[in-house]
């Protein structure tokens, strides 16, 4: 693993620069952009949350497609189309004059999520160094986890400065003249022959199969992606909502980035000794804690709620990606997580929608429903174990 990670880092740096740029341009953009698109096309707030939406189902149906592609060719070519679509997408939205075209920008901005977001980075990683990806996996989302933190400043300021249309402009140059070099840059895949098929690391001796252990998997991501996606598009929007002023809601919202990055170098460290079961049940509970916080303390103790969430929200991100590794090695690593996040990305899509009506009706209760979703997501993980026999250093 050490040999392979020591020659990885300007894949690190290059991806996760990449993939900073495509989470800030598509998944997070809503929450700052869709109240001026919203009301510059007559329309409600929830019919661009919605359009996001379709984007993710979009995104999940192809997961398994384009995994099988990665699996096939490598990820290179198909990460630097993605950019290509992202900035046609983009293009698209700012030209939106009414909700036939604000839909149609979203279907070309969710075939671009279904080809470059991290499904697709872990994929093509997982071609390029097999099962020792589990550290430039984790390298990745240490950079893109400021996606949150870089992209919603840059969109604030550029609404407000040049108006929202010219905001998904810059992005979709920034998608051309910065990702697409960087994706182009990305190391050719190794030959299929050499990748390792790892024995399953699930314990067979208590009768778990390598279905059983998907469908597990699918369960936990499904109500992780339930919470991750309701919360990350409407954080703002949320605390606003809970008594929290603009200005305290936008700063607790830029904590959820550092958050997550902490949580990664710990996950890089520490826990990289154990099995990714491990980090991944401990990030289940963040929420949870973050909950109760907020509930006990007010709007006052938001920033801390958001640094709880964005930790479990950090950890869990990376283990869709080396949960995935472990248990069943890199042969056909693309296809599986693509089966796997399918139910993910459909709790996803219907999350910003769902749990904005859910703030909108029943104000705190949407955070301990989010809550309860995390812990169902322990329970699920609960009933995974490694096997008895010490994991690949991955």
């Amino acid at each position: 693993m050490k040999a392979a990670a020591a020659g990885s880092l300007p894949t690190i740096i290059a991806l996760g620069t990449t993939q900073t740029i495509a989470w800030a341009s598509s998944y997070y953009l809503p929450a700052i952009l869709a109240a001026p698109i919203a009301r510059d096309l007559s329309l409600e707030p929830a019919y661009v949350f919605g359009a996001l939406s379709g984007g993710l189902v979009i995104s999940g149906l192809l997961g398994p497609r384009v995994g099988h592609a990665i699996d096939t060719f490598g990820g290179r070519g198909l990460l630097a189309i993605s950019n290509l679509v992202f900035a046609g997408g983009l293009l698209v939205l700012s030209l939106a004059g009414g909700p036939i075209a604000l839909i149609a920008a979203w279907i070309v901005i969710g075939i671009a999520m279904g080809m470059g977001l991290y499904e697709a980075a872990f994929a093509t990683l997982t071609r390029i160094y097999g099962i020792e990806a589990r550290r430039p996996i984790t390298g990745i989302t240490l950079i893109a986890g400021f996606a949150s933190t870089v992209g919603w400043p840059i969109s604030t300021w550029l609404d407000s400065e040049l108006g929202w249309r010219a905001a998904c402009q810059i992005w979709a140059v920034i998608h051309i003249g910065l990702a697409l070099p960087l994706n182009l840059s990305l190391p050719r895949p190794k030959p299929l022959a050499n990748i390792d098929a790892a024995r399953p690391q699930v314990d067979n001796g208590s009768g778990q199969s390598e279905t059983f252990a998907m469908v597990a998997l699918a369960y936990m991501f499904a109500a992780s992606g339930f919470v991750s996606s309701g919360l990350s598009a409407l954080l703002p929007t949320i605390l606003v909502q809970l008594g929290a002023t603009p200005a305290a809601a936008l700063f607790a919202g830029t904590l959820v980035g550092p958050a997550q990055v902490g949580a990664r170098i710990i996950e890089a460290g520490w826990l990289a000794r154990y099995h990714p079961l491990l980090s991944a049940r401990l990030a289940t509970l963040m929420n949870p804690l973050g909950v109760v916080v907020l509930s006990l303390g007010g709007p006052m103790l938001a920033p801390l709620f958001a640094i709880f969430y964005g930790a479990g929200n950090g950890i869990i991100t990376i283990a869709r990606g080396t949960l995935p590794l472990a248990l069943f090695g890199p042969k056909g690593f693309g296809k599986r997580v693509g089966l796997i996040s399918l139910p993910a990305r459909a709790t996803g899509a219907l999350a910003p929608l769902t749990v904005g009506l859910m703030v909108e009706h029943i104000g705190a209760g949407a955070l301990w429903i989010s809550a309860l979703a995390s812990l169902s997501a322990f329970l699920a993980l609960l009933v995974l174990r490694p096997a008895r026999s010490k994991p690949s250093d991955s």
